[in-house]
C-alpha cells in the first residue's frame, strides 16, 4: 500500500474548502500511484470542521477511513505548538474531532498549545503522532528536548524540505535526528494541490485497514520510503501553481464598493 502521510485539502488556510478542487486532487493522487493518504489539514484553517463535513457528503466512511473511489483517506490534522513547530496527528475521525475541539482556545498565533500539553492531550487517544518537517527553518522541532521529542511516534521526511534544502542533505539530517531519538521516519508530500502527489510516499508491506494497523506497520518498520526522481520538478511546479492559484483567487474576490464601506 502506497500512502502519503502529510497532505492538505485546501490551497491555503485562508481559502474555503472546495469539493470540486479536492476531487481533482484525489484523481491526481490516484494517477500518481497512491492507494491511501492521511489528510492532515491545518487545525486552525478557516472553518476546519467544514472539511470533514464535506468529506462526509462526498465519500463513504467506514469508521476508519473515507473510500474515495479506491483511495483511502485517513483523518488527521496538523497542529502548531507554542515553542514553534508542527505536529501531525492521525487517527479515527471522532478522536481527531475531539482533540480539535479541545484546541479551540489555542488557534491564534502567540497562543498555540505547548508541546507537552498537546502530547498529554493526544496520548488520551490511540493516535499516530508525527513531528512534521523537523529541520524546516520557519517551523523546526530539533530545538525541543530529547525527552519531549521521544513522546512522538515518528518524524516527517517532507517533500517541500527535500526540494528547498536538497534531497540528500535534508534526508540525512532527518534520518540522523530520528535515529538518535530511536524513532522511524515517515514520508509526506505536504501538498496543498495536485502536482506534488507521488513525489514522496511510504510503501507499506501490506494494506492497512485502520490507523492502529498503520501505526503498527510504521513502528515495526514494515515499510520503505520512496522518493521519486521527479520530486524537484514536482515541488517546483507545485510552488508556482500555488502562487498562481492564490493570485487568481484574489482577483476573483468582489471589488469593494461605496455601499460596502
Amino acid at each position: 500500500m502506497r500512502i502519503d502521510l502529510h497532505t492538505h485539502a485546501k490551497l491555503s488556510k485562508a481559502t474555503d474548502f472546495s469539493p470540486a478542487y479536492y476531487e481533482e486532487m484525489i484523481a491526481e493522487a490516484k494517477a500518481n500511484g497512491l492507494n491511501a493518504l492521511a489528510l492532515t489539514e491545518h487545525f486552525n484553517t478557516r472553518n476546519f470542521h467544514e472539511v470533514y463535513d464535506n468529506l462526509d457528503r462526498q465519500y463513504p466512511f467506514n469508521g476508519e477511513y473515507y473510500e474515495a473511489d479506491g483511495l483511502r483517506i485517513f483523518p488527521g490534522m496538523e497542529v502548531d505548538i507554542r515553542e514553534t513547530g508542527h505536529i501531525l496527528l492521525i487517527g479515527r475521525k471522532e478522536y481527531i474531532l475531539e482533540v480539535r475541539q479541545a484546541l479551540d482556545n489555542y488557534t491564534e498565533k502567540g497562543a498555540f498549545i505547548p508541546f507537552d500539553e498537546l502530547m498529554t492531550l493526544a496520548e488520551r487517544y490511540p493516535l499516530l503522532k508525527i513531528g512534521a518537517h523537523p529541520f524546516r527553518v520557519s517551523t523546526p522541532l530539533h530545538h525541543l528536548e530529547a525527552e519531549q521529542l521521544r513522546r512522538l511516534d515518528a518524524f516527517d521526511l517532507n517533500a517541500k524540505d527535500m526540494y528547498e534544502y536538497g534531497n540528500e542533505v535534508n534526508r540525512a539530517n532527518v534520518e540522523r535526528f530520528a535515529a538518535e531519538l530511536g524513532k522511524p521516519v515517515t514520508a509526506g508530500s505536504d501538498t496543498h494541490q495536485c502536482l506534488q502527489y507521488g513525489s514522496l510516499y511510504n510503501e507499506l508491506h501490506r494494506p492497512c485497514d485502520s490507523v492502529a494497523e498503520l501505526k503498527q506497520a510504521i513502528l515495526s518498520g514494515a515499510y520503505e520510503l520512496r522518493v521519486a526522481d521527479s520530486l524537484p520538478l514536482q515541488v517546483k511546479a507545485s510552488v508556482m501553481l500555488k502562487k498562481l492559484l492564490k493570485r487568481l483567487a484574489q482577483l476573483e474576490e468582489p471589488t469593494p464598493t461605496l455601499a460596502d464601506a
